[in-house]
């Protein structure tokens, strides 16, 4: 069901992030699938997903644009979302009507570089290319390769970009000030007051993951709540008796 992308379709839109960990009792291309036509079904305009497996049987199944990549760790690089042309050729070849990868500065596998890697892809595929980046000059940096979206994705992720458990709202802010082209909100997102502030400071879309479809990231989360809020009482408690 693969079909052309018109980026205004996405604008304001949420695409869902498909996504599971070999060991993560949701892993399967199968149940991938489920998910992503679960996300369709509530109203996603988009879908990210991760592996050639995955992409392919997505695209066949769902009739939205997909957002590919595949996450992939080689032993020169720390560089893992679609790191190399041939992972990019693998994501395009699967179907993936947009191919994401790291746009972050860092060294690639095999001596490779985003420039080069760009223009190959250009050659040969008719893809857009979203670039994953975790800072402002990153951004600025793919936009100039010739990148058709940026997204927030990567920050908090490498060691020089801001640490925190909220999404990056002031990069999102700094980006699409500074850019002419879509920006999108990724990472860490868990509120619909967050989805707010990141329309509100020009994300052109939103992309959501763990907080929809990583049942049990969404367990722990409350776990954790309650298992401080108990140990709070208890505290308390102890406080009184003394």
């Amino acid at each position: 069901m693969s079909k052309k992308v018109h980026l205004e379709d996405l604008k304001g839109k949420l695409i869902v992030s498909c996504q599971a960990s070999v060991g993560d009792a949701l892993y399967g291309s199968e149940t991938m699938c489920k998910m992503a036509i679960a996300a369709r079904d509530g109203g996603a305009s988009g879908i990210r997903a991760n592996s050639p497996e995955d992409v392919a049987l997505i695209c066949s199944k769902v009739d939205l644009p997909v957002i590919g990549l595949w996450k992939r760790h080689y032993p020169d690089s720390e560089v893992y979302i679609t790191p190399t042309y041939a992972d990019v050729e693998s994501m395009a070849q699967a179907g993936a009507q947009i191919v994401a990868l790291d746009a972050t500065l860092r060294p690639r596998p095999n001596g490779e570089t985003l420039e080069e890697i760009v223009k190959k892809i250009r050659q040969n595929y008719s893809c857009l290319l979203m670039a994953d980046v975790s800072t402002l000059e990153e951004g600025i940096h793919a936009y100039k390769l010739g990148f058709d979206i940026v997204s927030t994705t990567l920050s908090g992720y490498t060691p020089y970009s801001v640490q925190s458990e909220d999404p990056d709202i002031a990069l999102v802010g700094e980006l699409t000030k500074r850019i002419p082209i879509p920006v999108f909100a990724e990472g860490r997102i868990q509120t619909l007051e967050q989805v707010e502030r990141l329309l509100e400071n020009g994300a052109f879309s939103v992309v959501i993951g763990s907080t929809i479809t990583r049942p049990h990231v969404i367990t722990k989360r409350f776990v954790d709540k309650m298992d401080q809020m108990k140990a709070e009482i208890k505290r308390l408690e102890n406080e009184l008796a003394k």
